[in-house]
């Protein structure tokens, strides 16, 4: 970034979520001295929340802005109301957290942002007094249903190290993003390419030919892969030959260290096949997953309301939104 100067606008979460998933402390003022150290590429950056302490996320909001910082502050599910009243009289932009994982079910996700959102945060015509990002929003009914500014994600890049490309539905020839999309295995090395309906392979020819042409109106090929058997166990690679599945393992154990969740790992083995790309595509580069399921995300971004939109409450039956 700093050869190529800034191009991307970066939210900076502090990881508090996941560090308190795995019982680990985050030391606020090492957080603030790489938020300083940073500050040029950072165009937002949360505040050091302390999940289950809506005290313990004031006092941090305090402590970071008498460091002259600016965070965003946040509001967990489960706290008590009155803090979320004090940061809407206080603050332009909050964020509301502890929605995901499995500590709620989602009928209380669903009650809960309702009260946020009818309640507090949008005035007697529903619209939003303030921006509101919602930090591990993976339901697309949530996301479609509440006026966020914003929110955030790793079902994308999950999704693509799994194997699998996110695609809208299509209907009277028309994509459609008022719906969940579809979940495509696409990768050589996913285990579902032997179940029947489950991967692009063993789709029927219509759904083939419907999955096939989102593909190329993106700018994307499948691709196609050789797989074979290494010759001996210390076999040395040749141009064009990579080991199988390990390329996809070990981003996957990356991901893993970032995200401190357990994400499990296929394709990398201990029989060592190897793979010649013949043609690169989605089967075998999670990059060019990644990508084109980045492509869904901004195509669904554009096909809702251009933010502020009015929070209308449709119906308590979470099945019809």
């Amino acid at each position: 970034m700093k050869k190529k100067k800034k191009k991307v606008s970066l939210f900076l979460d502090s990881g508090a979520f996941s560090a308190f998933t795995q019982g680990i402390a985050i030391d606020i003022q090492e957080y603030i001295k790489f938020i300083k150290e940073h500050k040029e590429f950072i165009d937002i950056y949360a505040n050091l929340d302390v999940i289950g302490n809506a005290k313990g996320t004031l006092k941090n909001q305090r402590i970071m802005e008498k460091a002259g910082l600016n965070p965003l502050p946040c509001f967990h599910q489960g706290e008590d109301y009155k803090y979320l009243k004090y940061y809407l009289d206080n603050y332009d932009y909050i964020a509301l957290g502890g929605l995901a994982g499995n500590r709620y079910s989602t009928w209380e996700v669903f009650e809960h942002l309702t009260r946020c959102f009818q309640e507090y945060i949008c005035d007697q015509d529903g619209m939003p007094k303030v921006k509101v990002h919602g930090f591990g929003m993976t339901s697309w009914k949530f996301m479609r249903h509440f006026p966020w500014y914003s929110v955030d994600s790793t079902s994308w890049i999950l999704t693509g190290r799994n194997g699998s490309i996110l695609m809208p539905r299509k209907r009277n020839g028309e994509y459609i993003y008022t719906e969940d999309p579809i979940k495509v295995n696409i990768s050589n090395k996913s285990p579902k390419v032997k179940e029947a309906g489950k991967h692009l392979i063993n789709f029927s020819k219509r759904e083939q030919e419907v999955i096939l042409e989102y593909i190329k109106s993106k700018g994307f090929k499948v691709g196609e892969s050789e797989i074979y058997d290494a010759p001996s166990k210390d076999y040395t690679l040749k141009e064009g030959e990579k080991w199988f599945g390990k390329e996809e393992a070990d981003s996957q154990r990356e991901i893993i260290e970032i995200l401190h969740e357990y994400i499990p790992v296929v394709g990398w083995s201990k029989d060592k096949k190897i793979e010649k790309v013949i043609e690169e595509g989605l089967c075998n580069s999670y990059w060019l997953r990644d990508q084109l399921n980045l492509i869904y995300y901004l195509d669904f971004q554009n096909s809702i309301p251009k933010w502020p939109w009015p929070f209308k409450v449709k119906s308590k039956n979470l099945g019809v939104f």
